[in-house]
């Protein structure tokens, strides 16, 4: 579709639907009794085409759960029927018998299904170190597949099934004018960490898109929206991002405007993380500009939303720029103090190497946070977010295996 002034634009991501937004999936979340709780555990999603391209996005951890070897294994063929999901257990450093569940599992969902194992991809999220209630799990995915509905409730149902310490489900859609849309949830709230961002998210489409483009896409889109997420410096042993691809709209659109789409659904998702993170009081933006590359712009942001000095200022409200100096000068990145500037929330504190105004200026005591930092070396920039370093979080970790 275009305008007098050119292409209409794509319309924001909402959240009232997800995986089940696009045309040619269906999904259903079910209580399997993996939880002790008796809560939604195990979600199904399930593309029914006509197509079945699909990729992927994994942890760079070197200790990998089952779940996330399997997968690896079969999306190396670009394709996917369904995706079995479950929260309770992690399935990691279980051993060779933990990945003959992963496989078990897959092959449970193949057989209700009528596929072949090798298009099923599975995630499992939760406390690690455990074997997963493999008859439960089973039961659980029959009565997922008796279940699926290409409801809006469906994908809602899926969203939750996936949640640990999240306290409500996360999606978003958003459809472009041409006629196809992209949609998807997304499960995390600790352990979050860029390389990837620790959490499962699922996102479907129903462009027609191949597989090496949905991949080189996926890739891109990681690469500026899960990756420049940083809770806890914490990188997961399970971090999986799928995207599915049901070319049920009949519309094959640019690679640019399908990245253009997948991107924003997945920013916005990544938001939702941010704003349901453990412990969190403060929302925090880091936005670095001025360094002599992207990467230098990335690892600076990085580095200061791991520092935990600042992430504990920042929590009690206390706009403390000298921990932000020290954690870009600790930075491995290239950093010349005398051109070095820090402003936050809107107050230039610090600026050419000395300080430019009383911290008490920079109103700190509302939720939303962003620390600008003008490095002046260069052209590269990048933004992180994060989150403070509250009670709350150390009271949540300290207690999440007991």
């Amino acid at each position: 579709m275009t305008t007098e002034n050119g292409p209409a634009p794509a319309q924001s991501p909402t959240r009232d639907r997800g995986v089940t937004g696009p045309k040619g999936f269906r999904a259903a979340g079910v209580a399997a009794g993996i939880k002790e709780s008796g809560a939604l555990d195990l979600a199904l999603v399930v593309n029914e085409g006509p197509g079945q391209a699909a990729a992927g996005v994994f942890t760079t951890n070197q200790v990998k759960a089952a779940p996330v070897l399997w997968s690896q294994q079969v999306l190396k063929e670009r394709k996917l029927t369904a995706v079995v999901l479950n929260s309770g257990g992690a399935n990691a450093c279980t051993g060779p018998e933990g990945f003959q569940d992963t496989h078990a599992t897959a092959e449970k969902a193949a057989e209700v299904l009528g596929v072949g194992a090798i298009e099923v991809a599975v995630c499992s999220t939760g406390l690690i170190g455990e074997r997963l209630p493999m008859d439960n799990l089973k039961a659980g995915v029959e009565l997922a597949a008796k279940e699926l509905a290409g409801t809006d409730r469906a994908g809602l149902d899926a969203a939750t099934a996936v949640m640990t310490t999240d306290t409500h489900p996360k999606q978003a859609w958003a459809a472009h004018p041409d006629g196809w849309s992209v949609g998807g949830f997304v499960k995390g709230a600790g352990m979050l960490a860029p390389n990837m961002a620790t959490m499962l998210s699922v996102i479907t489409t129903d462009a027609v898109v191949d597989g090496d483009t949905l991949d080189q896409a996926l890739r891109a889109t990681t690469a500026r929206t899960y990756d420049r997420l940083d809770v806890d410096g914490g990188t997961s042993t399970n971090d999986t991002v799928l995207v599915l691809a049901s070319g049920a709209s009949g519309v094959a659109p640019t690679p640019a405007d399908f990245a253009e789409l997948l991107t924003a659904v997945a920013g916005d998702l990544v938001k939702q993380l941010q704003g349901d993170a453990e412990g969190v009081t403060k929302e925090i933006a880091i936005t670095v500009t001025g360094a002599v590359s992207e990467q230098d712009a990335v690892t600076v942001a990085k580095t200061v939303a791991e520092d935990n000095l600042v992430k504990t200022a920042l929590f009690g409200s206390d706009p403390n720029w000298g921990r932000v100096a020290m954690a870009v000068g600790r930075s491995q990145a290239t950093v010349d103090q005398h051109k070095l500037g820090i402003t936050i929330n809107g107050v230039t504190l610090f600026e050419d190497g000395h300080k430019a105004a009383d911290r008490a200026e920079a109103d700190l005591s509302g939720r939303d946070i962003t620390i600008a930092i003008a490095l002046n070396l260069g052209d590269g920039e990048a933004t992180v977010l994060t989150t403070d370093l509250s009670h709350a979080y150390v009271e949540e970790n300290s207690a999440y295996s007991s």
